[in-house]
């Protein structure tokens, strides 16, 4: 029996506080395969400035792969340096294809070598974790992947693992394979200031064994964000007035490079004024108020601030704020707390603007702006917390290897 419907039949959940609800999840097939990609050293390339370049090598990832779907939707995450996407196995074989290409677009184009797994579900289970999914309505033609169980993050660690390099890693680039389809990849947009000073990108992720308590820790996050930040229900935290076309020639390189692999000048130069001229004309449709399809790009612009991933989860929450210095003190205070009790680990890295990577891909109605803070974003947030999350597994292993030395003196005694 074919499973291929699984992901577009599930309900869709109307409020993103019903994420943390492990009922609203569904079991993927143990016949699907999870896809993970990320920049390797990607802290290395963003501290060389190339955060865009590594943010759009991510939702490449996403586009390659939901292009060659074609009627089949699929659940996918961005996640700053790269992606996590599911697929049943009748895309398997095209869907390495697809992925060799980004990788091979990231050597020869960005010069990064972009890290490339499929891992079986089936394996993840007999791991002993589960991949279950959810969907989220952010608008019409948006429905957001949510992901729980701890698969996703089980399947990335295996590819990073160097014992399992070999099993779960595509490295064939002997050849180049044929070249991907990433139409639909654009990024118009200039970087987008906060309106109160900072962006913050934050990952929060409980580290309680027990699914309601678990549960619990991140309603009370996502309370205490709107709390501070009085952030409504389902908006997004950015507004139209600071979504700003883009014609400099920094910004638009990364995208050139997706665009064509041709190394000659002239069609490079010819290229890059093409780009603008599609801004600039969408810019006067803007001021007109004229509705033009054949610019998918670059939509409505409150279409484009709604349909923003500014908050999602895969095993962990990940979230872009923007707001002011003393309410990210706040935010920050009230995650000590949680963490000094050991409910939780996080990640905060702050900058005072975010960036958006779009992909429009109109026969499945996918229009999804995928936002990330800058200078590094959810990836330095990731570093933070990953740094968190060893310290409190060497206190707790210290403190079991107390409790066990004073059990050992007791029992002598």
């Amino acid at each position: 029996m074919s499973t291929e419907k699984f992901y577009s039949e599930l309900p869709v959940l109307d409020n993103f506080f019903e994420v943390t609800d492990y009922q609203n999840f569904a079991w993927a097939p143990r016949d699907w395969y999870i896809l993970i990609t990320d920049v390797v050293d990607s802290t290395k390339a963003i501290e060389a400035g190339l955060y865009k370049e590594v943010n759009l090598l991510g939702a490449c990832s996403i586009g390659a792969v939901v292009n060659i779907a074609g009627n089949v939707e699929i659940p996918f995450i961005f996640g700053g340096d790269g992606a996590s996407i599911l697929i049943p196995p009748s895309l398997l074989s095209a869907a390495k294809q697809a992925l060799l290409a980004t990788k091979n677009l990231a050597k020869q184009n960005f010069d990064l070598d972009l890290r490339v797994g499929v891992v079986p579900i089936a394996a993840v289970n007999e791991a002993g974790y589960q991949v279950q999914v959810a969907k989220f309505k952010v608008l019409d033609q948006y429905r957001q992947a949510v992901f729980s169980g701890g698969g996703i993050n089980y399947a990335t660690a295996l590819i990073k693992n160097p014992d399992y390099t070999n099993i779960y890693c595509l490295n064939n680039l002997e050849t180049s394979p044929k070249a991907a389809n990433f139409i639909g990849v654009c990024c118009p947009w200039q970087d987008i200031q906060s309106l109160y000073g900072e962006i913050n990108s934050l990952i929060v992720t409980a580290m309680v064994e027990d699914c309601e308590q678990e549960a619990l820790i991140y309603q009370e996050v996502l309370a205490e964000i709107q709390n501070i930040y009085g952030i409504e229900e389902g908006s997004s935290p950015f507004y139209a007035g600071n979504l700003k076309l883009t014609f400099q020639d920094k910004d638009l390189n990364a995208l050139l490079k997706v665009k064509s692999a041709a190394k000659n000048l002239l069609w490079h130069k010819t290229l890059l004024l093409q780009l603008k001229a599609q801004n600039l004309l969408a810019l006067a449709f803007d001021k007109l108020k004229i509705e033009c399809k054949v610019l998918k790009c670059i939509e409505n612009k409150q279409e484009v601030v709604k349909a923003t991933d500014y908050q999602k989860f895969s095993d962990t929450l990940n979230m872009i704020i923007s707001g002011t210095p003393a309410q990210r003190k706040k935010l920050v205070t009230f995650l000590e707390q949680k963490h000094k009790q050991g409910k939780l680990v996080y990640g905060l890295h702050t900058s005072d603007r975010a960036l958006i990577t779009c992909y429009v891909n109109d026969p499945n109605g996918c229009h999804v702006h995928f936002v990330d803070g800058a200078d590094g974003g959810y990836t330095l947030a990731a570093k933070a917390m990953k740094k968190a999350a060893q310290a409190m597994h060497n206190s707790k292993a210290e403190g079991r290897r107390q409790e066990a030395e004073g059990t050992r003196v007791l029992a002598i005694n």
